[in-house]
């Protein structure tokens, strides 16, 4: 019966985060200033996008030759 009734309310916890609606600003609250260098007041899905700086491309490229690295001074053993 705990079972039952725990997987319940785990499939309506889940069946509730598919609800999409656009984003607001909460009751009496507004969206931040507009920025300076702005032409327009950017809106929620504006404000959440990410750029692309944001985002990099991840780099795969392996390493194809070995390569002897240069005496570094600074590498000192542990004491």
């Amino acid at each position: 019966m705990k079972t039952a009734a725990f997987l319940l309310l785990a499939t309506l916890a889940l069946a509730g985060c598919g609800k999409r609606q656009p984003l607001v600003p909460a009751a009496g609250h507004a969206l931040p200033v507009k920025p300076a260098t702005s032409a327009t007041q950017p809106n929620s899905t504006k404000l959440l996008a990410s750029p692309a700086q944001m985002r990099p491309t991840r780099s795969d490229e392996v390493l194809t030759r070995s390569q002897v690295r240069p005496d570094d001074h600074f590498d000192l053993p542990p004491r």
